[in-house]
């Protein structure tokens, strides 16, 4: 599986492979085998090649407080497609517009915005259901929708463009 782990600001991609507490974990290309059991809520133990350490999980809002050799960390962890629409819904600087693109294929369960409307940064415009989710991509920038090129229920290929807001 595939995950972004944005640690104290900054972005690591993840990858985990295994399963039954055995896992090779690879963290921006390095690879380490990792051992991990649980001891009791939110204390696990991890025995990282060969080395052995105690960790203290905690939730905080959306993220985590990790703290494992008396260093304190907040993690924030999701899914390496979420993390992509999120963070690349096709958005322009604020001075330029925005050129909303699929980041990757699906179908559009639902637009929120018609041409002519004025969006605020953060405003959601459209839905696309891919991977068995639905993944709400938001207006980079305010501005008015010049275009919408897509409807509910239309398929999208990674990169159509679905909407232009200048």
């Amino acid at each position: 599986m595939n995950f972004v782990a944005t640690v104290d600001g900054r972005v690591q991609r993840v990858e985990l492979r295994g399963g039954g507490g055995r896992y090779q974990v690879m963290i921006d290309g390095t690879a380490w085998d990792v051992d991990a059991r649980g001891t009791e809520p939110g204390i696990y133990s991890l025995l990282i090649d060969g080395v052995s350490h105690l960790v203290d999980v905690a939730p905080r809002d959306e993220s985590w407080v990790v703290d494992v050799g008396g260093e304190t960390y907040t993690v924030q962890v999701e899914e390496a497609t979420r993390y992509v629409i999120r963070t690349k819904g096709g958005a322009a600087g604020a001075d330029r517009g925005q050129t909303l693109a699929a980041p990757l294929p699906g179908r559009i369960a639902h637009v929120a915005v018609r041409v002519g409307d004025h969006v605020k940064a953060g405003d959601p415009l459209v839905v696309i259901e891919a991977m068995k989710m639905e993944n709400e991509l938001r207006a980079a920038a305010a501005g008015a929708v010049t275009e919408v090129r897509v409807e509910e229920g239309q398929a999208v290929n990674a990169g159509d463009v679905l909407m232009v807001i200048g």
